[in-house]
C-alpha cells in the first residue's frame, strides 16, 4: 500500500504545484514513507471548525487515507489554563513541506538546522538529502523529540536530534548552510542570524499579531543582515519563545475606561477578511495588533476587536447590519490602534494593493534581538 499511496500523493503534490515535483524530492519522499512518523491517533477536521480522532485500529482505511492525503494532520493538543486544548503539533501538509524545501534549496554536504522536530517527517527529509550527519533537529517538547527518534530510527534516518529550544539555535553544530523552521516567528532570532553563514539561506514561516501567513525565503548578506521576500504561502504555529500569555488577551477591557467615539468609513472586512495580501501588510505596519470578530456583541450585529499584544491599547469597529457606509467606533490607550489600521490600509491601496510575494524584508542585529524592515519590490 505504501508504495501506491505515496504515488497518489505525489500526484496530488503536483497538482497544488502546477508542476512535477522535482525529481531529488520525489526520490526523498518515496525514502521517507509519511505513515511512519505519525501517531495511531490523528486528529481531522470536522467540518465544524474543530477536530474529531481518528484511529488506526478502528478506522484503518480512513487513517491511511489521511495520512497520505495533502493535508495538514493534528497530532498532539495542549491544555490551557482555563482547560480549552489548542492544537501543540501537526504533520504538516506535505506540499508546503515540499514548497519549503524547494526554497530552501542547497545540496547535499551542506549543513543544515531545522527548527521544530516535531513528528520527525521533515528532519529524514533533510538526512536523505544533505546526509544524516549534516542535519541537526531540534525541538523543544521531549516528547515529541522522543517519538521522532522512534519514527527517525525505523525509517532508517538518523539525523541529530536534540531537545532544546529552537529560538536559541544549536551552536555546538554552527555554522550552517541553511536554517529551516516549521514554526512560524515574528522576528527573526539573534541566533539563526549569527549562525548561519554568508550566502546561507533562511526559510522560516512569518507570521504578525494580525495576520497567520507567509513564509520568508531570506539570504545571509556579507554584511551580517539577511535579505529576502515573502512566499504566499505557509500558516503555522508560532514559535514558543515569541508566543504571547494568552491570559493578557483576555484582560484588555476594564472598567472605567473611557474609548473615544468616532465613525469611519473604512469596512472592517476589508482590513480583518478574506484579503490575505491586505491583511498581512497592516499586520507588518502595525506591530503587535491583533483582532477577533465577535457576532454576539451587546450593541452591535458584528464587531470588531482591536487590541496590542500588551493588553494596554484597545478598539472596536461596530456594523449595526442595516448599512455599510459608516461604521461605529471605539478607541482606548495610548495606541489608537484603528487609526493606525486605517493608515496603514492607505498606504496599501496608495500601492497598488501589493500581493505578499512584493513584500521584502531586510533582517539586521539590533541589541539581543533583530528588527526587519519592509518595502516593496519594483
Amino acid at each position: 500500500m505504501p508504495d501506491a499511496a505515496i504515488g497518489a500523493l505525489l500526484e496530488q503534490i503536483a497538482e497544488r504545484l502546477g508542476a512535477p515535483v522535482p525529481a531529488q524530492l520525489r526520490a526523498a519522499l518515496r525514502a521517507v514513507p509519511r505513515h511512519l512518523f505519525l501517531p495511531s491517533t490523528l486528529w481531522l477536521r470536522d467540518g465544524k471548525g474543530g477536530y474529531e480522532p481518528c484511529d488506526r485500529e478502528r478506522e484503518p482505511d480512513r487513517w491511511w487515507r489521511a495520512a497520505y492525503s495533502d493535508v495538514p494532520l493534528v497530532t498532539q493538543f495542549t491544555e490551557l489554563p482555563d482547560g480549552d486544548l489548542v492544537p501543540s503539533s501537526s504533520a504538516s501538509m506535505p506540499s508546503m513541506v515540499v514548497r519549503m524545501l524547494m526554497a530552501l534549496g542547497g545540496r547535499r554536504g551542506q549543513r543544515v538546522l531545522e527548527i521544530g522536530t516535531g513528528t520527525g517527517f521533515n528532519a529524514a527529509l533533510l538526512a536523505h538529502l544533505f546526509h544524516a550527519e549534516n542535519v541537526t533537529s531540534l525541538d523543544i517538547d521531549p516528547g515529541l523529540i522522543r517519538r521522532a527518534e522512534r519514527a527517525l530510527r525505523s525509517s532508517g534516518q538518523r539525523p541529530e536530534v536534540r531537545c532544546a529550544d529552537g529560538a536559541a539555535g544549536w551552536q555546538p553544530a554552527a555554522p550552517y548552510d541553511a536554517i529551516i523552521s516549521t514554526c512560524s516567528v515574528r522576528t527573526v532570532p539573534l541566533p539563526w542570524l549569527e549562525q548561519v553563514v554568508a550566502g546561507g539561506r533562511i526559510v522560516t514561516p512569518w507570521d504578525t499579531s494580525w495576520c497567520n501567513y507567509g513564509t520568508l525565503v531570506a539570504t545571509k548578506q556579507a554584511d551580517g543582515t539577511a535579505r529576502g521576500s515573502l512566499a504566499p504561502y505557509g500558516s503555522f504555529m508560532l514559535i514558543r519563545a515569541q508566543q504571547v500569555d494568552v491570559e493578557l488577551r483576555r484582560d484588555v477591557l476594564r472598567d472605567g475606561q473611557h474609548p473615544e467615539r468616532s465613525t469611519t468609513c473604512l469596512s472592517p472586512w476589508s482590513v480583518a477578511g478574506n484579503d490575505l495580501d491586505a491583511q498581512m501588510y497592516v499586520g507588518l505596519h502595525v506591530p503587535g495588533a491583533w483582532h477577533s470578530w465577535d457576532t454576539e456583541a451587546e450593541g452591535a450585529h458584528t464587531r470588531l476587536w482591536l487590541a496590542d499584544d500588551q493588553a494596554t491599547s484597545w478598539a472596536s469597529v461596530d456594523y449595526d447590519g442595516r448599512q455599510a457606509s459608516t461604521f461605529a467606533v471605539a478607541q482606548y490607550g495610548a495606541r489608537k490602534l484603528w487609526d493606525e489600521v486605517v493608515r496603514a490600509y492607505g498606504q496599501y491601496v496608495a500601492a497598488d494593493r501589493p500581493g505578499i510575494d512584493r513584500l521584502r524584508l531586510r533582517v539586521s542585529a539590533e541589541g539581543q534581538g533583530t528588527r526587519h524592515e519592509v518595502c516593496l519590490s519594483t
